[in-house]
């Protein structure tokens, strides 16, 4: 059982009469109902044993949270598998053991706690409760607190993680997620990613489960939410991390003076999330006039009344209020923060018409421009060699293309800002230059003052290319245009079929790895030819002389790439977080083939002939995306 707590008193007599037959959920049950003080969640348990919902109390109670793409996630309520008070000081209960035991100076440089505005009534859990046992957690264990005093953007914790020099840090967060979800995202700096605040990553990830599941009944204090009040090892970082990310931000600001002069007028959303005072002080360290906020959005509010969705990655019909109000106060860009602020979506309005640019186009321009400024300010003996930027492997190969021309470096990782981060900062301590990494949906990462997504400086930074690109009459869909004639046409499209039966997805996925037999990958998928296979899930890459993949094996999740012979490349994947099979597909072409309507063209047929051959979502069961 581990270290011994504070449960609370259940009449075993009670229980012993509401048995449910099954010995491992009546444990389960106990548990529950031993440790947690929250009325709500004990209630929603108590009910359902009540009413003999033994299939439902076994889903909620017979399996635990697990980490994937960016952390501990899942919905609110009660149960092991959920967000919830009970489970949030678990998971800092095995946190903390396991950073005891990584670092002898821990109770000297302590953890940073952040937190944004989500909510849920019905289980009387939110983000700032969730983040203030996670403070009472490791205060009862004498550790210092860094613990801010409002809500902050995510970008803001692994600053000070590294900013503090602390130790680890914890944001709770549900990002652009449902209303209902709310994401615990841990990103502890362990071994040699303990002075940056780069997401944690394999093996400290299964290390923290494993010492999660050796103390999971709460100590005592654990549940002591008061201690934030109290303590005299609480500690408020907000003034002096927001004052030092703005001054650090100026790194990459190139054109103060043309910033403080522009005509140029900026719409900012902030979907009712905790974006706009960062982004506004943002645009003031750089020069700008403040941007125009959606009066309707600009304030945090967890129900999210004015959109279905808050995630900036639909595209226009979450972007509605934000282009209306565009259109009235003349202003020709919008730039749009998801609730945590650590992604950005950008609109622009041309001829009356607005363009929404997907997270591969916006990357184009900040792959050029990051390198452009790079070029026009870096020293004589700077090394073009010694310069790198970084992508996800589903995202845009564009960078690969500019990079060749260029003549900088670069690389791919996983999927997920914690391979990035965390290689990153292996570039930093081996000398290299990090300009920009980015994930496509929506994640960029400007400078490597944070070694993270960051929608904050992702914004000013558009912004400051807008005012520049104005200034010689070029608009950022013509630049981007400009940017695919000189490094190449690319064209790419990303989405998902729903599917909720995991055996299903396996089968899928094992029917590729044996299409044509044992151990054998599909050759053709339709009409169109496959040059090379990658399959991450178990370790092989066909155009690899050892045919081994370079990028590291990721058993716990699927995701093969094809690359074709015409240039396209095609990933399918699992989500990390929801039940989604993902599909990415990219034509790249070269300079001289500009006849972008023939590309478009060959890039849905691809897809459907993928959809058709590979996923076959009637067969399979999978629910489209809706439009």
């Amino acid at each position: 059982m581990g270290e011994r707590g504070s449960g609370g008193d259940v009449n075993s007599n009670v229980l012993v009469a509401r048995s449910t037959g099954d010995a491992q959920l009546d444990k389960a049950v106990w548990q529950w109902l031993s440790w947690d003080k929250n009325p709500k969640t004990k209630e929603q348990i108590e009910s359902l044993l009540q009413a003999g919902k033994h299939k439902e109390l076994r889903d909620r109670l017979c399996s635990r949270l697990s980490f994937g793409t960016a952390g501990l996630r899942s919905a609110m309520g009660a149960g092991f598998c959920y967000i919830n008070d009970l489970t949030v000081i678990q998971s800092t209960q095995g946190i903390y053991k396991y950073l005891e035991r990584c670092f002898s100076d821990f109770k000297q440089r302590g953890f940073v706690v952040g937190y944004d505005t989500r909510g849920q009534v019905t289980s009387n859990c939110s983000s700032k409760k969730l983040a203030q046992l996670t403070a009472a957690v490791l205060l009862a264990k004498d550790v210092p607190v860094y613990f801010f005093s409002t809500y902050v953007p995510t970008p803001f914790v692994p600053y000070a993680v590294q900013e503090l020099k602390a130790v680890a840090g914890v944001m709770i967060t549900a990002s652009h997620n449902p209303k209902e979800d709310n994401g615990y995202k841990a990103s502890p700096r362990l071994e040699v990613y303990w002075e940056n605040g780069a997401q944690i990553k394999s093996p400290h990830d299964k290390e923290i489960i494993k010492c999660i599941e050796e103390c999971v009944e709460p100590w005592d204090g654990s549940w002591n939410e008061n201690l934030v009040d109290t303590s005299p090892l609480r500690r408020d970082p907000l003034k002096k991390i927001c004052d030092c990310y703005m001054e650090d931000l100026k790194k990459i600001c190139y054109h103060r003076e043309l910033n403080m002069q522009t005509s140029l007028k900026f719409v900012h959303t902030s979907f009712h999330g905790v974006g706009h005072d960062y982004v506004r002080l943002a645009f003031q360290a750089f020069g700008f006039q403040d941007p125009i906020p959606v009066p309707e959005q600009r304030d945090p509010d967890p129900d999210f009344p004015t959109v279905k969705c808050p995630n900036p990655e639909e595209g226009e019909s979450v972007l509605e209020l934000s282009l209306r109000l565009a259109e009235k106060e003349n202003a020709r860009v919008v730039v749009a923060t998801d609730p945590d602020a650590d992604r950005l979506a950008v609109a622009e309005q041309q001829n009356g018409c607005w363009k929404v640019f997907t997270g591969n186009e916006l990357a184009a321009l900040f792959g050029w421009w990051m390198f452009s400024r790079w070029k026009e300010n870096c020293s004589q003996d700077a090394d073009v060699k010694n310069v790198y930027m970084l992508a996800t492997t589903v995202s845009s190969k564009i960078l690969r293309a500019i990079a060749l021309k260029e003549g900088f470096h670069f690389e791919e990782t996983l999927p997920g800002f914690k391979w990035i981060g965390s290689r990153v900062k292996d570039l930093l301590d081996n000398g290299k230059e990090v300009l920009f990494a980015f994930e496509e949906s929506i994640g960029f990462m400007c400078g490597t003052s944070v070694l993270d997504k960051d929608g904050v400086s992702a914004a000013v930074v558009i912004a400051e290319m807008a005012a520049y690109l104005e200034s010689k009459n070029q608009t950022l869909e013509q630049k981007l245009a400009e940017i695919y004639e000189t490094y190449g046409y690319h064209k790419a499209k990303t989405s998902y079929f729903l599917c909720y039966d995991p055996p299903t997805i396996k089968r899928l996925f094992e029917r590729l790895r044996n299409f044509d037999g044992p151990q054998s990958y599909p050759r053709f998928c339709g009409d169109y030819s496959i040059l090379h296979v990658r399959d991450v899930t178990t370790g092989y890459d066909s155009s690899q002389p050892n045919k081994k993949s370079v990028l590291p094996v990721s058993k716990s999740s699927q995701m093969i790439t094809f690359t074709f012979q015409n240039g396209c490349v095609a990933t399918l994947r699992t989500s990390g977080t929801e039940p989604k099979i993902k599909y990415y597909a990219e034509m790249c072409a070269p300079p001289e083939q500009s006849d972008r309507s023939f590309l478009e063209e060959e890039l849905q047929k691809l897809i459907a002939a993928l959809i058709a051959n590979f996923l076959e979502p009637d067969k399979n069961g999978l629910i489209w995306r809706s439009a």
